[in-house]
């Protein structure tokens, strides 16, 4: 018997030991939760008011080099980011995408001091077929179908030229085969769409993407792109081109340059790049005094580290050619240069690539290779409907994931 109550005393005691380790445990463990938040980005906030709300210093800003200055600054409007708050709500990392291939990492290092890094988005890209038969729009179908509102207007867009959707019957028939980013379990970035067709009428319009410059072409290779751009200005060289995402192999680290840096004299003037309404006069950020104008298909031009504006002012449009500025070298430059951005539905687009587009027919080897493309997407578009796969509808979900 007094074993046994030694024995069980025994037990009661290491019982009672091994629930007081638990506590400790889950108590450290609590006293280092954090937990996610997920906002977007409002008009009107930058980088240096964000890190005034989080009390981080300026000078994580200000010590960054002349191209990180500048991706920082592309940051727009309604962008969707994600924040690590600890225990006691003070921020630990923050990931805000500023393209489709690059985000900012802020984040706090070993002595815990904040950080800014410009990282790649981790994605899945999914390629798709869809078929629809239409029952009210185009637009409307495409959304219920898929959920993706991006992929309708994306589609809306490459048809605009060649076909009268107000004549579409019901039971018409649309097909397309596109690609899209996936990034925590949602539609990322814009569609891409590789080919669709439009049955109407027991005819079928087909519109396909060369995949050289990205452009729509009908089935015999001619161009459904009107939309003409110019260069905007007289320049010396080309002093840096577009790079989406590239690997730096001496820093070790992901670089970015989203646009085309024009090098020329100080006061040379800038005209508009094509007609449009001018959405921001002012400064922005590594960007310094800068020019944005909105055209139409969904395009953007950016002009950045002008030295002095011309007359022209926010809401007012304006035509080709206008002058709208002169070359300078303000906000972090290292000389007196242009930098011209060009935007695609918000995604920033190669301007070399769209720079004097007109309405042309492929020919020679560009021709051939585009046909072979064109070719095998068309037997895709017109297989059979029951092998094709079925469309992606993303749902809503709870944010549940790390930095």
């Amino acid at each position: 018997m007094k074993l046994y109550n030694k024995t069980l005393k025994f037990y009661i005691l290491k019982e009672f030991l091994l629930k007081i380790i638990l506590l400790f445990v889950l108590s450290a463990i609590i006293s280092f939760a954090s937990y996610v938040q997920e906002d977007v980005w409002w008009k009107g906030e930058t980088l240096l008011t964000f890190f005034d709300k989080h009390q981080i210093s300026k000078n994580v800003y200000f010590d960054l080099s002349k191209t990180d200055k500048e991706l920082c600054s592309e940051i727009y409007a309604g962008i969707p980011f994600q924040m690590m708050y600890n225990d006691k709500n003070k921020l630990e990392q923050a990931l805000i995408p500023i393209s489709e291939e690059m985000q900012i990492h802020i984040f706090k290092n070993l002595a815990g001091l904040y950080e800014l890094d410009i990282i790649p988005i981790q994605y899945k890209e999914i390629k798709q077929n869809i078929n629809i038969n239409i029952t009210t729009s185009p637009y409307q179908d495409i959304v219920e179908t898929t959920g993706n509102k991006a992929l309708a207007n994306e589609f809306i867009l490459a048809f605009k030229k060649s076909v009268n959707f107000k004549r579409l019957q019901k039971n018409d028939i649309v097909s397309i085969v596109f690609k899209q980013k996936i990034r925590e379990g949602r539609y990322f970035g814009t569609p891409e769409i590789l080919g669709a067709s439009v049955v109407m009428k027991r005819k079928t319009h087909y519109i396909f993407q060369n995949p050289d410059d990205k452009r729509y072409y009908n089935e015999d290779g001619k161009s459904l792109t009107s939309f003409l751009l110019k260069i905007p200005l007289r320049y010396k060289r080309i002093s840096s081109r577009f790079t989406q995402k590239r690997w730096h192999p001496i820093l070790k680290r992901y670089r970015a340059h989203l646009g085309v840096d024009f090098a020329a004299p100080t006061g040379r003037k800038i005209f508009a790049t094509a007609d449009g309404r001018v959405i921001h006069k002012g400064r922005k950020g590594g960007y310094g005094k800068t020019v944005m104008i909105r055209h139409s298909n969904g395009l953007k031009s950016l002009y950045g580290h002008l030295n002095s504006y011309s007359n022209i002012k926010v809401g007012s449009w304006i035509k080709q050619g206008t002058f709208i500025g002169r070359v300078g070298s303000t906000g972090r430059s290292t000389g007196p240069h242009l930098h011209f951005g060009l935007y695609k539905n918000g995604r920033a687009i190669n301007p070399l690539k769209m720079i004097s587009v007109t309405k042309t027919k492929l020919t020679g080897e560009k021709r051939k290779n585009f046909m072979k493309v064109a070719n095998t997407l068309k037997k895709e578009l017109n297989g059979d409907i029951s092998t094709k796969n079925i469309p992606l509808k993303l749902e809503n979900f709870e944010l549940a994931y790390k930095l």
